[in-house]
């Protein structure tokens, strides 16, 4: 009994682990990036994506191992879609009821969940090849890896453009904002430092091993 639940804890961890640092999906696999550059110019708009993604992560991954016996292979992504789709309109109608001046910030965006390579990658994966409990642990992971990301790029970026957190100025009378920091490239510039810095960080980690 001991070592059953020795084995659950270690798998659990491992999941965990992966998602946060391991197999992260923005600065190990790549994915995702493109919405983590659009709306991380502040923290609340991190903060509402974040929560997006990994709620409909976590839905649609617990979805497709639940029937993923069920699946015929040849339209497994279509069903993926449906199911990806469904949580995504359900969480901007969310939004749109209950955080109106958020949804009109994020835009586009949010329906754009639908085809972020985090959510349709986690479905194809792992959730179809294993049971619920692991996958909706696998999706979270993922998602808060995720979402700790934008809120890294968000925290330098408000900072930098608009001197200020969550809209509360946090800089001094002679502060100068950096356009660019609100604009693509200085996404695109703080983004490249971060991803430079986790895989080095990675590399020494897995050098001391």
């Amino acid at each position: 009994m001991k070592k059953l639940i020795r084995m659950r804890y270690t798998k659990w961890y491992q999941l965990f682990s992966k998602g946060i640092f391991k197999d992260h999906p923005i600065y190990v696999m790549a994915l995702g990036i493109c919405s983590a550059l659009a709306v991380t110019n502040r923290i609340e708009n991190a903060i509402g994506m974040g929560v997006g993604v990994t709620l409909v992560l976590m839905a649609s991954s617990a979805s497709t191992s639940m029937i993923r016996k069920y699946i015929p292979g040849r339209v497994r992504m279509v069903t993926y879609m449906v199911l990806i789709s469904t949580f995504v309109i359900a969480f901007q109608l969310f939004l749109q009821a209950f955080f109106f001046d958020l949804s009109q910030q994020l835009g586009a965006y949010t329906g754009l969940i639908i085809t972020n390579c985090i959510v349709m990658g986690r479905a194809e994966a792992f959730a179809v090849k294993n049971p619920v409990h692991f996958s909706v642990m696998d999706a979270l992971a993922n998602g808060l890896g995720y979402t700790i990301t934008l809120l890294v790029l968000s925290f330098v970026r408000e900072i930098l453009a608009f001197g200020t957190l969550l809209g509360v100025s946090v800089v001094g009378e002679g502060w100068v904002n950096w356009t660019v920091m609100a604009m693509a490239p200085g996404a695109f510039f703080v983004m490249a430092l971060y991803i430079w810095l986790m895989r080095t960080i990675a590399k020494l980690d897995q050098e001391a091993a």
